[in-house]
C-alpha cells in the first residue's frame, strides 16, 4: 500500500507540472495571437484641431430652430465674434446680448446673460449653446432656459450659420 501511495503522489505531481506547463503556454499563445491582431487594427483618428476665437472671428448669419414641437420657425440673429473671445447677438428686433465664450477642443461654448425672448414675447431667458465648425459652418445645439415658464422652461434648438463677406 505503501508503494501505491508513491505512485499515486508522483503521477498527481507529474499530472500537476504537465497541467502548470499547458496552462503558460496558453497563455503565451493568447498573448503572441494578441500582438498579431493588433497592428492590423486601424489607428485612431486624429483629434479635431482646437478651435480658437481667431477661427470664429467676424460675423455670423445664423438661425436656431426647435427640435421638438410643432414651431419649426427659425429664430435669426447675427453673431459678431472678435479674436479676443467675446461675442454679441444681434437680433432683427435690434435686441442685443453679449455672449461669455469660452474654447475646449474643438468646440465653443457661449452663454448669455438674461435677456427679452424673440420666440416668447414677454418672458425672459438665457441661453447656453455648443458649436463645432463643420465644413465651414458653425454647427451647434443652443439650449434656452425660460423664466417662470413652469414645464415648458427649456427649450432645445438646432444652431447653425455661414459666415459673412
Amino acid at each position: 500500500m505503501h508503494n501505491v501511495s508513491r505512485v499515486t503522489i508522483a503521477f498527481s505531481a507529474l499530472f500537476i507540472v504537465a497541467a502548470c506547463a499547458k496552462t503558460e503556454q496558453a497563455a503565451k499563445d493568447s498573448a503572441n495571437a494578441a500582438a498579431a491582431v493588433a497592428p492590423a487594427l486601424a489607428p485612431a483618428p486624429a483629434p479635431a484641431p482646437a478651435l480658437s476665437a481667431a477661427d470664429l472671428a467676424g460675423k455670423w448669419q445664423m438661425q436656431s430652430v426647435p427640435q421638438t414641437g410643432k414651431d419649426t420657425t427659425p429664430t435669426k440673429f447675427v453673431l459678431t465674434s472678435t479674436s479676443d473671445s467675446t461675442a454679441v447677438v444681434a437680433f432683427p428686433s435690434g435686441v442685443k446680448v453679449k455672449q461669455h465664450v469660452s474654447f475646449s477642443g474643438d468646440s465653443v461654448m457661449m452663454k448669455s446673460d438674461e435677456f427679452p425672448s424673440q420666440r416668447r414675447k414677454g418672458v425672459k431667458v438665457r441661453t447656453d449653446v455648443v458649436s463645432r465648425l463643420q465644413d465651414g459652418k458653425l454647427v451647434g445645439m443652443t439650449t434656452a432656459h425660460y423664466r417662470n415658464a413652469g414645464a415648458d422652461s427649456v427649450l432645445q434648438l438646432r444652431t447653425e450659420g455661414t459666415k459673412m463677406p
